[in-house]
């Protein structure tokens, strides 16, 4: 595929995933029909079907989308406190609690999820793999280049810890996002052996 059609490709599936999330957080996750896609994005039906095949990988593609621009903003708040591992992961999943309580999407996905229609939401629990995996990567990443001093085996524990726990508060907040931040940033400087300080 040539650079200019795989750069067309990109934009359609683009504004595919804009049409469909318009739709999503106005009318819930369980009234998004690939005709409205359609309709929304100015294409065929046809065409939303040639991209995504089904409306489960809409929904996958739409989680994905967000989870990226996620960890565009934890990364930013793990770099402003990079010297101290805990306030990075404070600041990070701070931002990120906050923030998912705040966003469209997530919120659509929780409220179409409470009244019964719980596809949507299998993306951040149960069939969360995607998710869980791009998250653990970037932080694991991150974590090799900010703190070597840790092991490999101990910092993949405290990603996988900070990702887990992270996604379930998500779900289902028990706490303010402070308090919830610094008890998870608490558990990954353990588990990871970083001072506590």
């Amino acid at each position: 595929m040539t650079e200019y059609r795989a750069s067309v490709r990109s934009l359609l599936k683009d504004r595919l995933l804009d049409a469909a999330y318009a739709l999503v957080t106005g009318n819930g996750w369980d009234r998004l029909r690939m005709s409205h896609i359609a309709t929304t994005a100015g294409v065929s039906r046809q065409t939303v079907y040639t991209e995504f095949g089904a409306k489960d990988a809409i929904g996958q593609a739409l989680v994905m989308r967000e989870v990226e621009r996620f960890l565009e903003g934890v990364a930013e708040n793990l770099d402003a406190h990079r010297a101290d591992a805990r306030a990075a992961f404070t600041a990070a999943v701070a931002y990120t609690l906050v923030a998912a309580a705040d966003n469209p999407l997530l919120k659509a996905i929780l409220t179409s999820a409470r009244g019964g229609d719980e596809a949507l939401l299998a993306h951040l629990t149960t069939r969360s793999e995607p998710l869980i995996d791009s998250a653990t990567a970037m932080l694991d990443a991150y974590s090799a280049d900010a703190w070597p001093q840790v092991a490999a085996a101990d910092r993949e524990m405290a990603v996988e810890a900070a990702v887990r726990l992270t996604v379930s508060h998500i779900v289902q907040p028990v706490a303010a996002p402070d308090t919830t931040a610094a008890r998870i940033a608490l558990a990954v400087v353990r588990i990871a052996r970083l001072p506590e300080a």
